[in-house]
């Protein structure tokens, strides 16, 4: 059940052997970018690869550094949740990937972005991705700052099973694009932007006049979201997961890991998806990058 398969294919495929009948779910890490310890797309999948293997009912695979599921595999999937860089260069934009995806979606599979990976471009992918998860980043209307989330209350759902209110701090995604009147879309993760998020000038992901309004206003952003489609397919948007240390703290990595398992029609444990992840565990798998170069020192400035 738990014999580790693993095959090279450019990036790298790694599959956990399952009996015929599981769910099988395909996890997709983007190519290295960032800092060491920021976007860490490979080691991400690959700890949620770890902490879902003990669920019964489950075969996940995970394809690393872009690699893409052959077509067999791709049809079979029960749902696909994606972890990269967006804009262009996301994964799932590149060929003919948004239209296998589509035909995926009409068969009722699931559809799940965590972080930049929730941001598609404007001209392709906005749409679809409206339609499969239920909302998007869009520049010019959506904003990254880095800032101190406070999840006070969570709603009742399969995916917040098991979570507590947690605070953390990360490169939350707000302001997002979501379906018209949030049809199908159900809040998971919710919290106030402080004032700071809104220091930089107005650019397309900084700042816009709307997100200002609403900051001002004091209302709620949804950095986490569930969507439920008509055709009976299911999807998710989670923004947070710039920083790999935080896949540490037990809420936050629990809230996207039963988000997976519901994305996929797998029953969410009624404590959710009981997982541990040491200090070392969380070094496993990281990506060889170079250390973010100092700022330079302003004019006049030691």
């Amino acid at each position: 059940m738990n014999k580790l398969i693993a095959s090279l294919l450019g990036g790298m495929w790694i599959t956990i052997a399952a009996a015929a009948g599981d769910a099988n779910i395909l996890l997709i890490a983007g190519r290295p970018s960032h800092a060491p310890g920021e976007h860490e797309h490979n080691a991400g999948v690959l700890l949620f690869q770890k902490c879902l293997a003990g669920v019964p009912g489950v075969k996940v695979s995970t394809f690393l550094s872009g690699q893409w599921p052959d077509e067999a595999v791709f049809n079979g999937a029960a749902a696909v949740v994606i972890y990269c860089d967006g804009g262009g260069g996301h994964v799932a934009l590149q060929g003919n990937r948004l239209e296998q995806l589509g035909a995926l979606m009409k068969k009722g599979a699931g559809f799940g972005c965590v972080h930049y990976a929730c941001e598609p471009t404007t001209e392709k992918g906005n749409k679809e991705f409206r339609d499969w998860i239920g909302g998007c980043f869009e520049t010019f209307w959506s904003v990254n700052p880095h800032w101190d989330a406070d999840f006070k209350s969570l709603p009742d759902h399969p995916i917040t099973r098991g979570v507590k209110s947690f605070q953390m701090r990360d490169e939350w995604y707000f302001h997002m694009r979501f379906r018209e009147r949030m049809k199908g879309v159900t809040a998971i993760l919710s919290a106030v932007p402080p004032a700071e998020t809104m220091s930089r000038p107005d650019g397309a992901h900084s700042g816009n006049a709307a997100a200002r309004e609403a900051v001002k206003k004091g209302e709620p952003q949804h950095v986490m979201w569930a969507c439920q489609r008509d055709d009976s397919g299911r999807g998710f948007g989670f923004t947070g997961g710039h920083f790999h240390k935080n896949w540490g703290q037990d809420d936050f990595r629990k809230v996207v890991l039963n988000a997976i398992l519901w994305s996929a029609k797998v029953e969410v444990p009624a404590a959710g998806v009981a997982s541990a992840v040491t200090e070392e565990e969380l070094k496993q798998n990281l990506d060889t990058k170079q250390p973010r170069k100092p700022k330079a020192p302003r004019a006049g400035k030691k």
